[in-house]
Formats: C-alpha cells, structure tokens, sequence
C-alpha cells in the first residue's frame, strides 16, 4: 500500500510538472498533453483541472463554412495579422480523418507552413474520427490547453461540410462563416443552419463573378457581412476589426481586451 501510495504522489508529481511546462508556454508539453485529450486518455481530462483558471484570457474565433471558400488561407491571413499586432496565436485545424491511420489529413496544416517557424504561432490539425459537428472530440479541450500556455488568440478551422457544423458556436466567441460566390443553392442551404449562428459572414474570393450579388444578398439577412479576397489579403484588415466589435460587445476579458486595443491601430 504504502508503494501504491509513492507511486501515486510520483505520477502527481510528474502530472504538476507537465502543468507547470504547459503554462510556461513548452510546445512540447502543450502537445502532449492535447494529446492525451485526443486518446480520450484519463490523465489528459485531470490535467484540464489543473491547468484551467477562473480568468478568460483568449480571444476564441471559430472560422466555418463550406469546403473550397478559402477557410484555409482566410486563416493563414488573420495569424499573420495578428503576430503584427504582437499576439500568440493558436490555431486547430480540423480535418478529415485518415482512413489508414485515423489520424489528420493534414491539409490545413500544410497550406499553413509559412507560420510553422515562428515560435509565437502553434499550429494542431486535428482528426474528427467520426465525431460529428465540425469539429474534433477534443478540439474544446485543447483550447483551454492553448489558453493556458499563453496563447492570446486561438482560431479553430471547422472541417467544413455543411450546415450542421454547429459545435463550433459553443467553444468560440466569435464564429466567421466564409462563403463564396457562385454557391448558390449552399448559400440558401447555410441561411438555414450555419449561417443562423454566425457573427460575422465573409464573402471571400471577392474578385470572382457574382460577389457583388452574393454580398447584397447576404446583407439582407445579416447584419456584418464583409468581401475579402484572402489570397491577396484584401478585407483582412476590416475583418479583424470587426471581430474585435464583435468581443468588444461580448464583454470578453484579458487578450480579447487587448486585442480589441492594438485592433484599432492595425
């Protein structure tokens, strides 16, 4: 018994440790211990607890919406906008799960790379492995886990295969659905669902046929509907600005605070 009993203080000796790296800001730790969350591994759902505070720090920005409308490279161009602003970013992009391995496709990641070296950015993509929504079984845990090593804006790419992607709202404080034009029937389809419960709608592509009709259309409904064109990052400056209106509104606290201060001299 009294072996059990040094066994346990030793594992929570090491678990204290590992809590101590991750809000030190050690990549390496934060990664371990999302991983842990994605194997449903007991020890990952104890280090939540210790490692989760009563203060909101982050600024929490969900980006959602149909395959093929640039969700992708709209936020490769908002972490480059914010790392000019001074601010950690996170990013969870969600993927399709590998058949072979279960794992993630990667492909958010790889169309990310010019962030991969900068040592204020950390990039997860994530596996659904069936879990429906649009987002991964353990992408809210890992928010907390990014929000405690410091990261003062995390943006989460949902998967983006329709309407029903609503998980998204319930971690984010701000959700971004990017539409683009010539969708058409999607378009009406997302009204009825995604769109319903987004704060900000983007038509990106901005330079293609039919943007000018997809935007009145959309400003009918909604009320911050903006044009970017994210390949060139034309908007981009508008967006984080009416992202920062929108916590602004939220009331949110720490890095959103900051965020919206440093957003009004972008």
């Amino acid at each position: 018994m009294c072996g059990s009993s040094l066994q346990t203080r030793s594992e929570l000796g090491d678990m204290l440790a590992l809590a101590d790296r991750v809000k030190a800001g050690d990549v390496r730790a934060v990664s371990r211990v999302i991983t842990l969350l994605e194997s449903q591994n007991q020890d990952g759902v104890a280090m939540l607890r210790l490692l989760v505070s009563g203060q909101r720090r982050a600024a929490v920005i969900g980006i959602t919406g149909y395959p093929g409308a640039g969700k992708s490279t709209m936020v490769a161009r908002l972490v480059a906008a914010y790392r000019r602003l001074g601010l950690k970013v996170g990013v969870l992009a969600v993927d399709i799960s590998s058949p072979v391995t279960g794992g993630a496709l990667l492909g958010d990641r790889i169309r990310m790379q010019e962030h991969t070296l900068d040592h204020g950015v950390y990039i997860r993509s994530m596996a659904t492995r069936g879990y429906q929504g649009g987002l991964a079984h353990a992408t809210s845990g890992a928010t907390l886990v990014l929000e405690a090593a410091g990261y003062e804006v995390i943006l989460i790419e949902t998967i983006g295969v329709g309407q029903n992607e609503v998980d998204v709202v319930d971690v984010a404080h701000t959700v971004v659905a990017v539409v683009a034009p010539g969708l058409g029937d999607e378009v009406q389809a997302m009204k009825a669902g995604l769109l319903e419960l987004a704060h900000i709608v983007v038509v990106n592509k901005g330079d293609l046929a039919g943007a000018d009709s997809t935007l009145r259309d959309l400003q009918d409904w909604y009320p911050t509907v903006l044009r970017t064109i994210a390949t060139t990052g034309e908007g981009i400056p508008e967006l984080v600005a009416a992202i920062a209106a929108h916590q602004r509104l939220g009331d949110l606290q720490g890095s959103s605070a900051c965020l919206m201060r440093k957003g009004a001299g972008f």
